[in-house]
C-alpha cells in the first residue's frame, strides 16, 4: 500500500479485495488487513504531504507562473485552494481518501496550504481506514465470487480515470480564454 500511495498505478482496488478475500480464506486477518493497509497508505500520504510542505510558496509560485497551463492551473487557482483548505481542509483531505485516482495526490496541496500536521494524520488516517476497510470487506464478502469485484470496482475507477482526463483536456483548450478573463478582470479591479 506504501508504493500504491507513491506510484498510484498500482491500484489499490486490486490489493486490498484481494487481501480480502486471502482474509476470508483464513490466511490473513480482516482487521490486520485494514490496519497495515492503512498504515502502508498513512506513510506514503505522510511523504507526499512533507514533499509538498517542503517546496514552499515562493518555488512554487514560480513552478506554476513557468509550467501552469499544464498542470492547468495558475497563482489565483492555488491561492483559491489554500483558502478553502483554510476553511474544509479537514473535510476536503478525509473525502479525497475515499476518490479512486484523487486519493494520492490530496496529500500535495495539503502540504502546500500547510494544513495541520495533526489534522491531517487524523482525517487522512480516518479516511484511509474507510477506504481499506470498504475494499477488503468487499473481497471477504464475496469469498468464492471474488472474481466480481472487478466488475464492480473497474467501473468506478475507469469513469472517474476517464472524467479527469476530460476534464485536463478541457482545461487545455480554454487556457487562453481563461487568463485573458483574469487579465481583464485584474484591469478592470485598478483605481
Amino acid at each position: 500500500m506504501l508504493f500504491e500511495t507513491m506510484f498510484p498505478p498500482m491500484p489499490s482496488e486490486v490489493i486490498l479485495p484481494l487481501s480480502g478475500y486471502q482474509a476470508w480464506r483464513g490466511t490473513l486477518s480482516l482487521p490486520g488487513v485494514v490496519v497495515f493497509a492503512t498504515l502502508g497508505s498513512m506513510a506514503g500520504n505522510f511523504l507526499w504531504y512533507q514533499i509538498a510542505r517542503s517546496i514552499g510558496e515562493e518555488r512554487l509560485h514560480r513552478f506554476i507562473d513557468r509550467h501552469g497551463r499544464w498542470l492547468t492551473m495558475d497563482w489565483e487557482e492555488v491561492e483559491r485552494v489554500q483558502r478553502l483548505f483554510d476553511r474544509h481542509g479537514s473535510g476536503i483531505v478525509f473525502a479525497a481518501r475515499i476518490l479512486p485516482a484523487v486519493r494520492t495526490f490530496v496529500s500535495i496541496p495539503a502540504g502546500i496550504a500547510r494544513m495541520n500536521l495533526a489534522k491531517y494524520l487524523l482525517w487522512s488516517s480516518a479516511g484511509t481506514a474507510l477506504w481499506s476497510w470498504a475494499l477488503a470487506a468487499i473481497g471477504f464478502g464475496l469469498g468464492r465470487r471474488f472474481g466480481i469485484t472487478a466488475e464492480l470496482i473497474g467501473p468506478v475507477t475507469a469513469g472517474t480515470v476517464a472524467l479527469l482526463a476530460i476534464w485536463y483536456v478541457w482545461r487545455q483548450f480554454t487556457w487562453d480564454k481563461r487568463a485573458l478573463r483574469r487579465a481583464d478582470e485584474r484591469c478592470d479591479k485598478r483605481p
